[in-house]
């Protein structure tokens, strides 16, 4: 069975060769930080993995660095497990995706081969017909391209200082991605955290790795990197969460026109699902 034919097919999606080859890292590369929810040190190790071929949270950020730097075969290896829940957790740094950035620059890229030492040649998932997914008054839409492009529009009207923003980007590569989304933080409305915290989550949370809006006051912890940072980081977990449709050691991120208004993370899962033919 070829690879081709083995990928979930979809009347929704083509899978089209890139012309490249399948990546990896060229060595090992590790860090160490602070995880959000349970507010351990955790330790990644990122390394080579074969080309072609446990619950862990918060992984998003280090996901959509890997898609977006076009690392198509990983293993991650981390230091943290808590042996009553059974999980481990990604540290989350400063709340964005630059570490990892660092660390792939830092380790550098080659060309992946299988256990037999020969290259796979990478091919990409291309939406055939407009699809979407909803809940509510939120959507993600993904529109034919013949280039990777996303649209991200999020609205907290409770908290004026966020309000409605929109950014699109040019077509995404790992420049692109680099310089205008991964330095981009995740971000939280202060009169929230306290409801977080009770439910036992963001136990590591603090000012040094989110941004922090409070519906009266505004941002409690300026300067903001971008004046539209929550909207870039929501593509950042976007790129992050469509990753998963990779399969193979091939493209995740679909190419087509994503257009999305007040998601989040189930909403981006729904669309991965919809584009593997899946719901």
């Amino acid at each position: 069975m070829t690879v081709l034919s083995a990928l979930r097919s979809s009347k929704l999606v083509t899978w089209k060769p890139t012309g490249k080859l399948q990546q990896t890292l060229a060595g090992y590369v590790e860090r160490k930080g602070i995880s959000l929810h349970s507010g351990k040190v955790s330790t990644v190790r990122l390394c080579p993995g074969f080309a072609d071929g446990l619950r862990i949270r918060t992984v998003e950020h280090l996901l959509s660095a890997l898609e977006a730097a076009g690392v198509d075969n990983c293993r991650i290896e981390i230091e943290n497990l808590d042996d009553q829940d059974n999980e481990a957790e990604i540290p989350i740094f400063d709340g964005s995706a630059r570490e990892w950035v660092e660390a792939l620059d830092e380790v550098g890229l080659e060309t992946a081969t299988d256990i037999d030492g020969k290259s796979c040649e990478k091919i990409a998932p291309h939406v055939n017909e407009p699809v979407h997914v909803w809940r509510n008054d939120s959507f993600i839409a993904a529109f034919p391209s013949e280039v990777v492009r996303v649209t991200y529009g999020i609205n907290f009207s409770q908290a004026p200082a966020i309000g409605c923003q929109w950014f699109s980007t040019p077509p995404l590569d790992d420049l692109v991605y680099s310089m205008q989304i991964a330095s981009s933080r995740t971000f939280c409305i202060y009169e929230e955290v306290e409801q977080m915290r009770s439910a036992g989550l963001i136990k590591g949370g603090s000012l040094e790795n989110a941004i922090v809006c409070s519906i009266s006051k505004g941002w409690l912890n300026p300067p903001l990197r971008f004046s539209d940072e929550p909207c870039r980081h929501k593509i950042l977990d976007l790129i992050g969460d469509l990753s998963l449709l990779a399969q193979f050691g091939n493209q995740g991120l679909p190419v087509a026109h994503i257009v999305a208004y007040k998601g989040g993370h189930a909403l981006h899962v729904d669309l991965t699902r919809q584009l593997m033919g899946m719901t």
